[in-house]
């Protein structure tokens, strides 16, 4: 498998992951639009900061991605001035739509990301997502991954990287400390925080 830098035709790609690995590494069930999960997790990311996404290629297409926001604060101000406003007739905020509530903590982040990346995480004011698909998996293409976003990153200046997880993935979560992760505080419930420096 080979690593390369994001391109515009790999959106579709890396909704598709994005879709199919959502919870836990499986396929988030349940909501009436899934590309919502795709809005939040990867659309802003390839938009915004395309210089920060890698995908991870076979014979058979991207099996798998890495994106990453330089500074998450400005990032998220970005998101809700010029990405939130796109869905507010198609996924409009909870409090505002009478539609079925399975996907209402989505919608609201959608409209109103938030992360506590400025007051938990000072030292890691970068932010990034990985997602493989199953037969990416094991052989070290995450590591890869992860080194390819570090150099980036540092080419960039950020002195360091956080992501946030489920509690109840413990494969990420195993692999997160595998490749040199830190346990971080977060005041986020049911999420743990990793963090790694990059200086």
């Amino acid at each position: 498998m080979t690593i390369r830098p994001y391109r515009p035709s790999d959106f579709e790609a890396v909704y598709l992951i994005c879709k199919a690995t959502a919870d836990a590494g499986a396929p988030m069930t349940g909501l009436p639009d899934p590309d919502i999960v795709g809005h939040c997790f990867a659309g802003p990311y390839v938009t915004f900061e395309p210089e920060l996404a890698f995908v991870l290629e076979d014979d058979q297409g991207v099996a798998g991605y890495v994106i990453a926001a330089l500074d998450t604060t400005a990032f998220e101000n970005r998101w809700r001035a010029e990405w939130a406003p796109r869905f507010i007739e198609s996924h409009p905020p909870p409090s505002v739509s009478a539609e079925p509530e399975a996907d209402a903590w989505l919608r609201e982040y959608l409209h109103n990301p938030s992360s506590p990346a400025a007051t938990d995480f000072p030292d890691h004011p970068s932010h990034l997502h990985i997602d493989l698909l199953a037969r990416a998996r094991g052989g070290g293409h995450g590591r890869r991954l992860l080194a390819t976003l570090f150099d980036a990153l540092r080419a960039k200046g950020s002195p360091g990287v956080h992501l946030l997880v489920g509690r109840n993935n413990t494969g990420a979560i195993a692999f997160y400390r595998a490749v040199g992760f830190t346990e971080l505080t977060t005041s986020v419930p049911g999420l743990a925080a990793f963090g790694t420096r990059l200086d």
